[in-house]
């Protein structure tokens, strides 16, 4: 038989699963997943396919290297995806001219034309996250600041 005592203790055990910050950063990007899920179906693109293309929107014509640094991937997880998207028609990929060891990625025409489609996109998980622009940056740049700490 647990005590009041024993109840209390446990209710500020560091190992409760409500304490744990790493559970709420997982839950809250699994709900964060499904509503770009739902918004992207519009698009055909997959959330990790579209951070790529976010990359490529900001800036055309870069090695898969820059990509991956900008997106914390690696080659071998980032090959799939881009062949995947390259097989859709929204890229391509070809050895650079200058470095043969580097494999340069540019936007197609339906890869720019598809940013137009996307615009909406930010506003509408705004509007699903019932947060205002400020509250949305300090967020974000809260979560930059833990990923750079973590990163060392």
């Amino acid at each position: 038989m647990t005590t009041n005592k024993d109840d209390k203790k446990a209710e500020t055990s560091p190992l409760l699963l409500d304490q744990q910050l790493c559970f709420a950063l997982y839950s809250a990007n699994l709900a964060l997943h499904k509503l770009y899920r739902q918004l992207l179906a519009q698009l055909d693109i997959t959330y990790p396919q579209y951070l790529v293309m976010l990359v490529l929107w900001e800036r055309d014509d870069v090695t898969v290297s820059a990509i991956g640094e900008r997106l914390f991937l690696d080659s071998a997880t980032l090959t799939p995806l881009l062949k995947r998207l390259e097989a859709a028609g929204l890229l391509n990929r070809q050895r650079s001219r200058k470095d043969e060891r580097q494999v340069v990625v540019t936007l197609t025409e339906k890869g720019r034309e598809l940013r137009h489609k996307a615009l909406d996109l930010p506003q509408a998980v705004s509007c699903a996250a019932a947060c205002d622009p400020e509250k949305m940056r300090t967020l974000k740049e809260e979560l930059e600041q833990l990923r750079d700490s973590l990163n060392g």
